[in-house]
Formats: C-alpha cells, structure tokens, sequence
C-alpha cells in the first residue's frame, strides 16, 4: 500500500496555471454563430421589412427574399403552414425551422434556445395590429403565437400586452 506522503498533490501553482488556461481559453473561443433566418416575402410589403428590422434589433440575423405571390405561397406549402397559420411572410432557418408572420423575436430566439422536441417552428396568423412590424401608434390587438408540430398546433405564448413582444421572459 502506498503512503499517502507519497502520493503527488497539486500545487498552488498548478491551479493559477489551469486557472488562467481557462480564461485565455474562454478569451479566445468563438461565439457560436446565430441562425440565420431566410426571409421569404413580397417586395411591396412594408410590415415584412419593419419585422426583418426587429428582428435584427434583437441580434437575430436575417436575409429577406422578395418573391411573387405564386413562388411564396409554394414557400408555405413546402414548409407545412397550414392556411390557417399563414401570415405575410415566412422565415426559416437552414435546418428547415420555420417562422410564420410576425413573431416577436425574444419568443423565436426563446424557441431557438429550447427547440421543443415536436415543435417545427412558430406562427402569428394574420397581421395583429401592434405586432412586432405592424405597429399603428398605440393600436395594439393580443394574440398568440402557435407551435407547428407535425400533427398539428397547439399555443405556445399569448401576447396579452405590447410591451411583452419586446423583452425576454421566461415560458410559465
């Protein structure tokens, strides 16, 4: 059996020495790179540019895609928006998440952080006045926002106040 005496312990200096390996380590590490959303939309419409603008307003990074009628409603199809999710526009990450209309980025970023194992993307149907991109002065409408799961929907955020659409908070 060993003696204890015999065993060789870290030093003091041994701990500085990982201690700063780790900060120098940290230092140097790059941030992981945020998704980027590919915006597919019609040029004409203005509130699809004033979401893209929020968007990058909150750090998350968004290429728009101004296409025809024809070319975006093909866009929904292909990506699973049912008519009754559809709004404006269409985001969708290269891993084939997709965001429908004009959901507050604190709450698509949220869904980045979490990706729920059957949610495929979120939705805002319609144009909700007071939405992010479609505020009209002090005109604001609540509404939800819904989780696209393969066999359907369910809510994922009611937006009862504007000023919660701007700020992160926490699911209940």
């Amino acid at each position: 059996m060993k003696n204890t005496k015999d065993v060789p312990r870290p030093t003091t200096r041994y701990f500085r020495g990982m201690l700063l390996w780790l900060f120098v380590s940290l230092a140097h590490a790059e941030p992981a790179p945020a998704p980027t959303l590919t915006v597919y939309k019609d040029a004409q419409c203005g509130c699809c540019s004033k979401w893209v603008d929020h968007l990058a307003a909150h750090g998350i990074v968004a290429q728009a895609v101004d296409l025809d009628a024809a070319a975006l409603a093909e866009v929904k199809r292909a990506h699973g928006v049912g008519p009754q999710y559809q709004s404006c526009h269409t985001a969708v990450t290269a891993d084939g998440l997709v965001f429908e209309g004009h959901v507050p980025a604190p709450t698509l970023a949220r869904f980045l952080a979490e990706h729920p194992k059957d949610g495929r993307g979120l939705a805002v149907p319609g144009m909700p006045p007071g939405s992010p991109g479609m505020e009209v002065g002090d005109r604001f409408v609540p509404y939800q926002v819904w989780q696209l799961e393969a066999d359907g929907a369910r809510v994922y955020e009611d937006v009862r106040e504007r000023a919660t659409q701007y700020a992160p908070r926490a699911r209940p």
